[in-house]
């Protein structure tokens, strides 16, 4: 199951993903295919294969992120969420041994390429959800119950 739900800066960068791979990289693309077929025999023709494959992987993409950006609901922060863990949360929390993690709880297509991010869909982040600084949260987890303790929240960022 996934949530579609996107902060306002996840959805600027699917927005902006989209745009670039339609305006700038696929007619980039488009020109060397066109270059590679013109040269005669398509079928030993390594630019050719090579960029054409490269097309349908954009084309791929392209086709995800529209429908992605048409169902998606960007979530913005809100004043009323303070002191508590709701989506678009950077949260520090700790366990028993004194192990510390931070993370911001985003939307399924905001976490690639980032650690320091986690899914809604995710036990952590449906287990911190609602919380307050202090409490302690039972995560439900594959490999078990983990105990964590809410340590910080917040909506801007942490400043180490």
């Amino acid at each position: 199951m996934r949530t579609n739900i996107v902060t306002r800066e996840g959805f600027d960068k699917l927005q902006k993903e989209l745009n670039y791979l339609w305006r700038e990289h696929r007619p980039e693309i488009t020109k060397i295919v066109s270059w590679a077929a013109s040269l005669g025999d398509r079928s030993e023709n390594a630019d050719y294969t090579f960029n054409k494959k490269k097309l349908r992987e954009i084309d791929r993409r392209v086709r995800y992120l529209r429908k992605t950006i048409e169902n998606v609901q960007v979530v913005d922060y809100s004043p009323a969420q303070e002191g508590k863990v709701f989506f678009g949360a950077w949260v520090e929390i700790e366990n028993d041994d004194g192990e510390k993690r931070s993370f911001k709880i985003v939307g399924y297509d905001e976490i690639f390429g980032r650690n320091d991010y986690i899914s809604i869909d995710s036990p952590m982040a449906r287990g911190l959800l609602k919380k307050e600084v202090d409490d302690e949260a039972v995560i439900h987890t594959p490999a078990g119950e983990q105990v964590w303790y809410i340590n910080r929240i917040s909506y801007q960022g942490f400043d180490e």
